[in-house]
């Protein structure tokens, strides 16, 4: 959490998963749906063909002194370093597993690569949001196998979407600002 200078809180909440997950679909599903919030511009950074090669980027204002700066971050593998740079000082963490059977070693490298990063802060200072994004593709993979694959911790608030269509999305960002706002604001 930051204050800026004329006192308003930013809350820093990453989306992060593999390459291809959504987690773009999902802030750009939650920059077009979510009404009755105010929010700043949708700013990305990507290659020709569309994909984010560094991040996305939306503030929403959660209310008139509290503004939930939303991230998301590059998937390639190549993009590793600009994903450390942008999980600096994150306050919150929506991790974007891709439900394809076919992803599930891309999944599970991700989710590691993030316990490397953030180490005991993970899940402790800093809230988790699981989203098993892609639910309607005909190869994703059970609910529980995919959880326990990604082995991120127990007991955590975990949402099945489909971005592309806003089925959970707007829900699964609801429980993570939520989580964040509690953990940040009242040390919960």
């Amino acid at each position: 959490m930051r204050k800026d200078a004329s006192g308003k809180q930013h809350f820093k909440i990453v989306f992060v998963g593999p390459s291809l997950a959504g987690k773009t679909t999902l802030l750009r599903r939650l920059h077009s749906d979510v009404t009755g919030i105010k929010k700043g511009g949708l700013n990305s950074i990507e290659d020709p063909s569309g994909r984010t090669i560094y991040f996305d980027f939306s503030p929403f204002m959660a209310t008139s002194n509290v503004i939930l700066d939303i991230y998301t971050v590059a998937g390639q593998k190549r993009h590793r370093h600009q994903r450390a740079l942008v999980l600096k000082g994150v306050d919150g963490l929506l991790f974007v597993a891709d439900s394809s059977r076919a992803m599930l070693a891309d999944n599970v490298e991700s989710a590691e690569e993030l316990k490397k990063e953030l180490g005991d802060k993970l899940n402790k200072e800093i809230p988790l949001v699981i989203v098993l994004n892609k639910r309607d593709l005909p190869d994703a993979m059970d609910k529980r196998e995919l959880i326990d694959a990604l082995n991120l911790g127990t007991n955590l608030p975990v949402y099945e979407t489909i971005a592309t269509e806003g089925i959970g999305v707007k829900r699964a960002f609801q429980s993570l600002a939520r989580e964040v706002l509690l953990k940040q604001v009242y040390n919960m």
